[in-house]
């Protein structure tokens, strides 16, 4: 016993720091959800491929940390190139890139490709030349990037192809390892499949919720029976951060009438040099307003020329005889008063932005009780 207590204290005081111990642990179903809009011109900003590649990298590792749950990459009108730039590149061969002439495009690529859990990639995602220097990028090491031996009840996966040779006479298998006729197996980046009572395309990705005996998906069975669930499943019924969702918007405007969740954004942030101090958002004041409680979160972030050029870009806006950004949020805050620098890059107020809004979002959304 007292050796016990001497490795206990000697353990705290010379921690084990050569693998992470910061790994994220779910709590109760979650209703709400984050979402973070950002215009893809911030890529054309960027001169080289590589330069690219990494600022995509930078913006993915902040959804990540923060646990975005949505990003949309609008069109601010501002995404043109440098034609000597785009030529220069083609003439090397690669004309399928994006990075140049589609910034939009390439951002939505990039990010889609780090969500995804690196053995769903191959499945998912062909060679492309978006994607050449990929491998280099930050890995985002979220909750559904399992590996093959880590136990979760749900789990990403692929469809695939049945192959009924597998279950042919050369080699026989145990009843309870027989794939149901109206099924569909699903690779979950492990050696044995599961299998799922419904008919899903090939090459379909899927949200797996596994049975809770443990046992019987680390037995030696060759499938194993399973559920496919809703994407957003694992957030609401065990709060689980379950990876980001990638939206495209062909305007600033576009961002919240096109809002895929139901009732649209409750509660919507712009961001600007010229809004209130985001520290005035959890001051306890007579004359401040509390923040409300939300399901539905949207903090919008600008380019180079800010959101005022996505305004004036913006045909439906124009219309509605609207000028000032600040008049399509419920909040205008600056991210950081007072700043040294001259200008706050995109892809530095999303950090800003996510770790000044961190309290907002923990104490004001909404979750799910276990009541239901």
């Amino acid at each position: 016993m007292k050796r016990k207590k001497e490795a206990v204290k000697a353990a705290d005081v010379n921690p084990d720091t050569s693998k992470p111990t910061a790994v994220f642990e779910a709590t109760t179903g979650r209703a709400y959800t984050v979402s973070v809009a950002l215009p893809g011109s911030i890529i054309a900003n960027a001169l080289t491929p590589e330069l690219k590649g990494l600022l995509a990298g930078q913006i993915a590792r902040a959804l990540a940390v923060f646990c975005v749950d949505e990003v949309v990459i609008f069109d601010d009108g501002q995404g043109n190139q440098r034609q000597s730039d785009k030529q220069s590149y083609h003439q090397n061969g690669d004309n399928g890139y994006t990075g140049y002439s589609e910034p939009n495009h390439f951002l939505i690529h990039l990010l889609s490709y780090l969500e995804t859990p690196p053995f769903l990639r191959k499945h998912l995602f062909p060679m492309h030349p978006n994607l050449k220097l990929a491998g280099s990028l930050p890995s985002l090491d979220m909750p559904h990037h399992l590996r093959s031996n880590e136990w979760c009840r749900y789990r990403e996966g692929v469809t695939i192809e049945q192959q009924t040779e597998e279950y042919g006479k050369k080699k026989k298998r145990r009843k309870d390892d027989m794939p149901p006729e109206e099924s569909t197996l699903v690779e979950v980046g492990r050696s044995q499949k599961v299998s799922v009572p419904a008919s899903i395309p090939p090459h379909t990705r899927v949200t797996i919720e596994l049975p809770d005996d443990r046992e019987v998906f680390d037995s030696e069975r060759n499938t194993v029976a399973a559920s496919a669930v809703a994407p957003s499943t694992p957030r609401e019924e065990a709060g689980y951060y379950w990876g980001f969702t990638v939206r495209a918007a062909p305007s600033l405007s576009a961002v919240i009438t096109e809002c895929t969740y139901p009732g649209g954004y409750d509660l919507t942030f712009g961001t600007s040099e010229r809004g209130a101090p985001i520290s005035d958002l959890t001051k306890q004041t007579p004359n401040q307003s509390q923040v409300p409680q939300f399901n539905h979160m949207l903090i919008v972030f600008g380019g180079v020329a800010g959101l005022e050029a996505a305004v004036e870009a913006d045909d439906e806006l124009r219309k509605l005889g609207v000028k000032e950004p600040k008049n399509l949020f419920d909040y205008w805050v600056n991210l950081c008063p007072g700043q040294g620098s001259r200008t706050i890059r995109t892809e530095e107020a999303i950090w800003l932005g996510l770790m000044g809004l961190r309290e907002v979002v923990l104490s004001k959304g909404r979750l799910i009780s276990a009541s239901g």
